[in-house]
């Protein structure tokens, strides 16, 4: 008896604004002759990043049984999402909705014990990010990705995947007929809905003109509470912790300096006790209200409230570990994912976007959601959030024109505290 076909499928899945405009690209690999047999990718309108990896893995797991339809297989899945790899392998369990139905179809297009997962770093998945990239561009465009279009010729061999295992028979039948399975797979996906240009501008020297004057959000971190010089978790499920006396100080000076420039219209505060003291400061220095959003308010850190980050690696490492792999993850106990904080923190923006358009409003907010509202201008992964810092009371600043595109002018200024 042969010994299985030796595959390799490399998968990726993107979203700009997670959620926002997301695709996926998928690629099917013969590790012994180094050549690529077949390519898949596709718009899937408004998903996350996540839905998206998961959408890849499963066209990758497809153009392997329509390659190789009667002839056993050994797949080898290689991604850069450790939540997808994490999920599949059964080290980590699917707990998310939208997740669980798409892990069960991954799981069935194949035997289970034909299929093994490896994480690989993102740079080791260009091809399939390339792919993924190209249907979102193709997306905006309101077009159907193409696999006569893509960037890389199917039989052009690519750096080799070193195989577990000599493979059994000639890679030449598969080759040969590649082409036309790429081509079958591109025919059967349906054409995708008319893309939204808005929420997914072009950027660049090439965009639109930006249509006057933007909605500009000043970004105000609230000032100290006890709990910030200790590093303490300190969201919306908490004490609600009032404003120190370094807080109001910082606070205060915050109040003089906008009232020294004269650009505020708006104030908007999250409705947490230390952002409405802060808000409130600036609001009387400046003659103007307070309204409060919902929307701004910090993340629920559930059981991890009040604790330091050694604290918390103590008592709940492992859920900890999640945490900082996955932005679904949540913290013990019923806390909110960094995905479900982005959910929020994205309406509450096209609300205040909409309301505020050419004027500028101050933002009295936390941590999480600046970082978030940056990140979602910057287009930048979630794991961007924690490579950005922000100071109590710092100032950040993002513009939003009106043909969608935001900028980014500014980041943790703590000019006006010296």
């Amino acid at each position: 008896m042969p010994a299985p076909r030796q595959l390799v499928v490399e998968a990726d899945g993107g979203s700009r604004g997670n959620p926002g405009p997301a695709g996926y690209g998928a690629v099917v690999l013969d590790p012994a002759a180094a050549v690529t047999l077949a390519e898949a990718a596709e718009y899937i309108g408004v998903a996350t990043n996540n839905v998206a990896e998961y959408r890849g893995l499963i066209a990758g797991l497809k153009a392997v049984r329509e390659l190789f339809p009667d002839t056993e297989v050994q797949v080898r899945v290689r991604m850069d999402s450790k939540l997808v790899v994490e999920q599949m392998s059964g080290r980590w369990k699917v707990k998310h909705p939208d997740m669980k139905p798409l892990a069960a179809e991954a799981a069935g297009v194949l035997p289970a014990s034909s299929v093994t997962y490896e994480w690989i770093p993102r740079e080791q998945n260009k091809h399939a990010d390339r792919l993924a990239n190209e249907a979102m561009d193709a997306g905006r465009r309101g077009e159907r990705w193409d696999a006569s279009s893509s960037t890389a010729d199917l039989e052009t061999p690519r750096a080799p995947v070193a195989p577990e295992q000599p493979p059994a028979g000639p890679p030449g039948d598969a080759v040969a007929g590649a082409a036309k399975v790429r081509a079958a797979m591109a025919a059967a996906r349906p054409a995708p809905a008319q893309a939204d240009t808005s929420a997914s501008p072009q950027v660049g020297w090439g965009s639109a003109p930006d249509l006057g004057a933007p909605a500009t959000f000043i970004l105000l971190r609230h000032g100290e509470t006890v709990l910030t010089p200790e590093k303490r978790f300190s969201g919306s499920g908490g004490s609600d912790p009032e404003l120190s006396e370094t807080g109001r100080h910082q606070a205060a000076c915050a109040a003089d300096a906008f009232a020294a420039r004269g650009t505020v219209q708006e104030i908007v505060s999250s409705p947490l006790r230390r952002c409405r003291e802060t808000a409130q400061a600036v609001a009387v220095r400046l003659g103007l209200d307070v309204r409060i959003e919902e929307g701004l308010r910090e993340t629920d850190f559930g059981l991890w409230e009040g604790l330091t980050f050694g604290e918390v690696r103590e008592r709940h490492g492992a859920d900890l570990t999640t945490w900082l792999a996955s932005p679904d993850a949540a913290p013990t106990g019923g806390g909110e994912s960094f995905a479900e904080v982005a959910e929020r923190v994205s309406a509450a923006r096209d609300r205040l976007v909409a309301r505020y358009a050419g004027r500028t409003a101050l933002l009295v907010t936390h941590v999480t959601p600046i970082k978030t509202l940056v990140r979602l201008a910057l287009g930048a992964p979630p794991e961007s959030m924690f490579r950005m810092e922000l100071s109590p009371a710092s100032v950040s600043t993002v513009a939003y024109y009106a043909d969608g595109n935001p900028s980014l002018r500014l980041l943790n200024d703590t000019s006006h505290l010296r």
